[in-house]
């Protein structure tokens, strides 16, 4: 049994050692102006925003360009009204929070509508991940707050209106202030 194990050990060893050698030696690519440590970061390349609205770029998005673009990019995933399918469900919460399986809904769950935003932006589409352009992104949060039943048909999210919507469950965290 040891020769095998050492047999095989050796075998996988002779397999490996030289794509792991190439790897260590691949040149590293320079990096960026914008990627130094230590450098000012470019305004375009702020990602935080806060609950307060900080850090929300220029923009506006309506309901009915939300509708399009959730047909497109997200439907195929959460449902053609964020209801669920392969992911998760984004609307149409059944379950209360203090259930034993809640429904974890934007219109049931999530704080800050600044948070949907935040998100958004990072990482959806999940197959081109920070591709939306900051109009897109409020209009799908205005598609999406709007089928949660938090905003009317008719509302134009941007960077004072989103922060000022009031979440259905913006007082279910408790929120600890920095000393």
């Amino acid at each position: 049994m040891t020769d095998w194990f050492r047999t095989r050990t050796e075998r996988v060893l002779l397999l490996t050692l030289p794509a792991l050698l190439a790897a260590c030696a691949a040149p590293v690519a320079p990096r960026t102006e914008s990627a130094r440590l230590g450098q000012p970061v470019a305004n375009h390349e702020r990602l935080n925003v806060f609950p307060d609205g900080r850090g929300l770029p220029p923009g506006h998005g309506n309901v009915a360009g939300g509708r399009e673009l959730f047909a497109r990019h997200c439907a195929a995933c959460h449902g053609d009204a964020g209801q669920g399918g392969t992911a998760e469900e984004l609307a149409g919460a059944k379950r209360p929070l203090n259930a034993s399986s809640p429904d974890k809904t934007i219109g049931s769950y999530w704080p800050y509508a600044t948070t949907l935003f935040d998100f958004i932006r990072r990482a959806k589409p999940m197959n081109a991940p920070g591709t939306l352009s900051a109009d897109e992104v409020y209009a799908l949060c205005a598609w999406l707050l709007h089928v949660n039943g938090v905003i009317d048909g008719d509302a134009v999210l941007d960077a004072q209106t989103l922060p000022a919507i009031p979440m259905p469950n913006r007082d279910g965290f408790l929120r600890i202030e920095a000393p």
